[in-house]
């Protein structure tokens, strides 16, 4: 055994052994137990009594733990009852399983010790003193408030609750069913939506599912239809604060560490409601924004869990049930996890269990919360083989793709991992696969700051990246495309910063991405004169205006509607504060401003079919008024849009740091131009929607802006 393999193991024994002060094992239950069933895998009602599930391939022994009552801060106040499985009775292939009588219905913990080689060599991190939470658990019982510094060590227990009622959906309820080609996404995260005390909502519910219910007229009125929520499966937000480290300071506010797969996050509930609160409130909240005609998409992580490398683990689940089967290992180099997602370990999502799991997972979402897609974080995880090579056609994938509950989701791939497995346009897709369009955020913030050599890539872009998406039957939605996301710089922050500001993560400033192609214009940081932030206003109307005239999917991230700074932070995942809540009071400072461009400018985008077709734009959809595309000092880039109907839009980029006199084609017969869109123009001239008259055939445009003038009668 190596080291740091003893050095991880002895580092866990502190945290087990607070954990393990929380109860007193009993050896000898009173309670009647039966074989069991193999399926349903997790726990499920029976005739005789609850049915527990579990698979393990190389286990040698598992004991099903049960809690029946809790005390103070939802921890055991009772002894826990720990009931071996029989091998010879409990176990059918490779599914332990055990049917328990009389037990309640409701507030039972329950989890597992599973215990088999202790071969680390060989991928095996079987250890008996960790209490092992089902990986099919519905429900899942933590700490009850977020961030709650008193109980950071709380442990996870599965629950369930089979007295609940059915959700009552009602009777008008239906399902949004928007075309993908008609989608404005937004990406937001459930607590730092409501989080800060701005919101001006009641304590209870700042930070919750209901939070995102009460703020739904500001999406309407923004003119979004989709929601992209970080993650909501259960996670552990303390997760940097079990052991000194340099990130001990920081919470895991984003999400991305997934703890269950089929339970949402329990502390997103409202006024520490708890598991089954949480469920019943994410389905209110789902419920609502469908009602508002809004779909909601999840951003999930199937690519690792939450489970940590071998240097420092993290036993919750997976790790301890069967690591050699639920990760991907190197065997040729001691049993070591292989990293693929940058987390210290990667799931083994092409086994045919874990993809089940997967699938499974996937399933609940759609059946019992009816949300309407789902967004795969670093996706090309889930395009490699057991061993980490790549596939060219990958079962999950094709699993997803083809299966009949999944059917009328939208499934978007992140398609790159931390391995450097990069397949913007070339993911595996079945033609039913979207992916986030890397490229067009690349290209796009090039050309819009003014970089040489830059126009022909922006005109395919916003073209709609046929170079990448004109395979087979796939449509320009297919291509998400986004000039800000999660990770990286806002998008005021983008204008604002030529270097990512990143110390306060407790990473030496190394870690996020160094290539940001952004530009401070002129200045770095927040002290910038009149000037400067007149040109940074510009700049984020003209990304806006880029990302909504563009064929494909336009996603946009929540804040950058008033100009949310992070002050240079790219990579804030661990701040559970301002860097990343919403900020309503500075909303309410910028209405009639950047929100009211932002807004306008959706809608606008809506209202014109030329910007969502169902197919890539033909020769006679589009005429470009360059002949000069070879020249790599040109920053200018203009063209019409031809409307059916003769509603022709005539758009314009200069960006150049000097004016351009535009040369403005001939309207259709019987029209005239009107200027709907100049964004060097202060609000509210910056976007007239009946349009301005006036245009004459030459427009002066100023440096670093754009135009979008409408043919009428």
């Amino acid at each position: 055994m190596t080291a740091f393999v003893h050095a991880a193991r002895e580092g866990d024994q502190s945290v087990l052994a607070e954990e393990e002060e929380a109860f007193q094992m009993i050896r000898s239950p009173m309670l009647k137990v039966f074989p069991g069933q193999a399926h349903p895998l997790g726990v499920s009602e029976v005739e005789s009594g609850t049915n527990f599930a579990i698979f393990s391939e190389n286990a040698t022994a598992v004991t099903l733990c049960l809690v029946m009552q809790r005390g103070v801060n939802n921890k055991p106040d009772q002894g826990m009852i720990e009931i071996s499985l029989d091998p010879q009775v409990n176990k059918t292939g490779d599914i332990w399983h055990i049917c328990v009588e009389d037990l309640p219905r409701n507030n039972v913990l329950y989890g597992y010790r599973v215990d088999g080689s202790r071969d680390w060599h060989h991928g095996h991190r079987f250890d008996t003193r960790n209490i092992l939470l089902d990986p099919y658990a519905k429900l899942v019982e933590g700490r009850r408030i977020f961030a709650d510094a008193n109980n950071k060590m709380s442990k996870f227990f599965a629950t369930y609750d089979f007295d609940c009622l059915p959700f009552d959906w009602g009777e008008n309820y239906k399902l949004p069913n928007i075309p993908e080609k008609d989608l404005v996404i937004y990406e937001m995260n459930v607590r730092a939506f409501t989080a800060d005390e701005s919101s001006g909502l009641d304590p209870e519910i700042r930070g919750s599912y209901l939070g995102v219910i009460e703020k739904i007229p500001h999406l309407l009125e923004l003119g979004i239809n989709a929601v992209e929520l970080l993650p909501v499966f259960e996670f552990d937000e303390m997760e940097f604060q079990r052991r000194p480290n340099p990130r001990d300071h920081m919470i895991n506010t984003w999400g991305y560490s997934t703890i269950n797969f089929f339970a949402p996050m329990s502390r997103y509930a409202s006024n520490g409601g708890g598991p089954l609160n949480a469920s019943r409130e994410f389905k209110e909240m789902v419920k609502a924004l469908h009602n508002a005609g809004i779909e909601v998409i999840l951003d999930v992580v199937y690519n690792h869990t939450n489970e940590a490398d071998d240097e420092n683990p993290y036993t919750t689940s997976f790790r301890g049930i069967d690591n050699k089967v639920y990760y991907m290992i190197d065997l040729n180099n001691n049993g070591q996890l292989l990293n693929f997602s940058g987390c210290g370990n990667t799931l083994n999502c092409n086994h045919p269990v874990v993809m089940e799991l997967i699938l499974d997972s996937l399933r609940h979402w759609v059946v019992e919360y009816h949300v309407d897609g789902f967004r795969f974080d670093l996706a090309s995880v889930l395009c490699r083989g057991t061993d980490g090579s790549p596939l060219n056609a990958p079962p999950l994938i094709k699993a997803i793709a083809k299966d009949s509950i999944l059917s009328r989701c939208k499934v978007i791939a992140e398609p790159w991992d931390c391995g450097g497995l990069y397949l913007v346009g070339k993911f595996p897709n079945w033609d039913r696969w979207a992916e986030w369009n890397g490229k067009y955020r690349d290209d796009v913030r090039r050309f819009i700051k003014g970089d040489t050599g830059m126009k022909g890539g922006f005109a395919t872009r916003i073209a709609g990246s046929a170079d990448l998406y004109r395979v087979n039957k796939r449509k320009p939605c297919h291509g998400i495309n986004f000039v800000i996301a999660h990770d990286g710089f806002t998008l005021y922050d983008l204008v604002s910063y030529n270097f990512k500001h990143n110390d306060n993560n407790g990473e030496g400033g190394n870690d996020g991405s160094n290539d940001n192609f952004s530009w401070n214009c002129g200045f770095e940081g927040e002290t910038a004169d009149a000037n400067v932030k007149a040109l940074r206003l510009r700049q984020m109307k003209n990304f806006h205006v880029a990302l909504m005239i563009s064929q494909g999917t336009p996603m946009m991230l929540m804040g950058d509607e008033y100009g949310h700074t992070r002050y240079g932070n790219n990579n804030s995942y661990g701040h559970d504060n301002a860097l990343n809540h919403f900020q309503w009071g500075q909303l309410k400072d910028k209405k009639n401003d950047l929100f009211r461009f932002f807004s306008e400018m959706i809608k606008f985008r809506q209202s014109h079919h030329v910007f969502t077709r169902e197919s890539f734009i033909g020769k006679n959809e589009v005429t470009w008024h360059e002949d000069n595309w070879e020249n790599c000092e040109s920053k200018f880039l203009a063209f019409t849009l031809h409307e059916e109907n003769g509603g022709d839009l005539y758009v314009a980029f200069n960006a150049h740091d000097y004016f351009v006199k535009a040369v403005i084609p001939s309207p259709p017969d019987s029209r005239r131009w009107f200027r709907v869109v100049d964004t060097n123009l202060e609000s509210p001239d910056d976007f007239v929607p009946e349009g301005f008259p006036g245009i004459k055939k030459i427009y002066n445009m100023a440096p670093y802006s754009s135009i979008i003038l409408q043919s009428k009668m």
